[in-house]
């Protein structure tokens, strides 16, 4: 007999080798076993969530939430979600939902950010990239959205200085 953790393993490579319908079942069969294993229900969301069945991902992240309201990654994927699906401020419940967990993630800062800056709230963008890079100084995309909102905001000095590092991370390879 499978163990849970094999098939979370193998639901696990399915989803990461681009095969995220194969992914389904497997997790499907792993809650079978344990139905209240908030990890299987949050791996089977972003399973869902690959093949675009938003419907059955956001239902999987609520179900994986109600056994453990502190998987900040669960939140942070509804947001996703309801950002693609252009209902803004749900993502930004999410990610907000998701920081009263995880104040020191550098991806839901920067993602919070890109909510602002695509609605041109450029300030509040400026602020979610700018503690994102304090909390992970060679987040790439941090530094990029900082540059670009530092442009829209007309602040050339600061947009300059992230141009430049961004120009350091490719001529070392970071």
């Amino acid at each position: 007999m499978e163990t849970v953790a094999a098939l979370n393993d193998s639901g696990i490579a399915l989803t990461e080798a681009k095969r995220p319908d194969e992914a389904i079942p497997v997790f499907q069969k792993a809650l079978k076993i344990e139905p209240e294993n908030p990890l299987l229900w949050f791996n089977l969301g972003i399973a869902q969530q690959h093949i675009g069945d938003y419907e059955d991902a956001l239902t999987s992240f609520l179900k994986a939430l109600s056994i453990n309201d502190s998987l900040d990654e669960a939140w942070l994927s509804m947001g996703l979600i309801h950002y693609e699906l252009n209902q803004f401020e749900l993502a930004e419940d999410c990610y907000h939902f998701a920081l009263s967990r995880n104040e020191n993630s550098p991806k839901i800062w920067n993602n919070l950010g890109v909510l602002y800056y695509n609605q041109q709230f450029y300030e509040e963008a400026r602020h979610c990239f700018e503690e994102a890079v304090a909390l992970a100084p060679l987040y790439e995309e941090a530094i990029f959205n900082l540059r670009d909102v530092c442009r829209e905001l007309k602040d050339w000095h600061a947009a300059a200085e992230f141009e430049r590092s961004l120009t350091q991370f490719n001529k070392h390879g970071l």
